[in-house]
């Protein structure tokens, strides 16, 4: 008996060694610097790029003319990088997806591997007379259910798809009550990772609810009006659930 209790104790000091380093490890991922991806380097894009270096994370932007993008990486340098989507899917853990939404198939298709396990926020909207008639069937399912389905993906968050540059640009940390910006999901720590994003650039995330739910906020719907605070955001939600 004597001889076990120097093993039993040698195993609870490992046992709770190990613990606390689990623990220790998820406080670190959950404020240590994200790394980026923007598919689709646009007004949304490229004013998101600018909000997150600025809150002290790495961005790696990208479109089909990369090149393009030398002067917004050279603006946010050493914390920018630009490329192809290809490239933009491979470096971020988290990808942001703003681009036209008849692009979203190709998307789902050529890029599956690289986003497969990835967080990814959906900024794009299905609009008929530009996208064509894809848009007709993504807005009836809704387009965080469409997104999710042709990007093979169950982290797809829905967020920042009914607020408009300029806004993004110059009314983060706006006093006394900060702009709410509705997002939901299927994923939970998809849905923290969104949130966390959010209220690092000055914004106060509203979680509507599922990917499903989130129709309320694609356009034209009740809740995508913008210029909400975030009780005003819930007020609002609350009466269309109710209706």
């Amino acid at each position: 008996m004597r001889s076990a209790l120097p093993l039993l104790t040698v195993t609870l000091t490992l046992g709770l060694a190990t613990t606390l380093g689990s623990v220790g490890a998820r406080a670190a991922d959950a404020v240590a610097p994200a790394k980026i991806g923007i598919i689709g380097t646009g007004k949304i894009g490229s004013t998101l790029a600018r909000a997150w270096v600025k809150a002290g994370h790495d961005v790696f932007v990208s479109s089909d003319h990369p090149e393009k993008l030398q002067a917004l990486v050279a603006e946010l340098a050493p914390h920018a990088q630009a490329g192809t989507p290809r490239q933009a899917a491979a470096f971020g853990s988290v990808i942001l997806v703003s681009i036209p939404y008849r692009a979203m198939p190709q998307i789902g298709m050529e890029l599956r591997a690289e986003l497969a396990g990835k967080v990814i926020l959906d900024t794009s909207n299905p609009v008929e007379r530009r996208d064509g008639a894809m848009a007709l069937d993504a807005q009836k399912k809704g387009a965080g259910v469409a997104t999710a389905q042709l990007l093979h993906s169950k982290r797809v968050v829905r967020a920042f798809n009914c607020i408009g540059a300029p806004s993004l640009a110059s009314d983060g940390f706006r006093k006394p009550a900060q702009l709410a910006i509705p997002i939901g999901g299927d994923d939970a720590l998809a849905l923290k990772v969104a949130e966390r994003l959010i209220r690092e650039i000055g914004f106060d995330p509203v979680v509507i609810g599922s990917l499903a739910r989130t129709r309320v906020f694609d356009l034209g719907e009740p809740l995508a009006g913008g210029g909400l605070t975030a009780a005003e955001m819930r007020g609002k939600a609350a009466q269309v659930t109710a209706q």
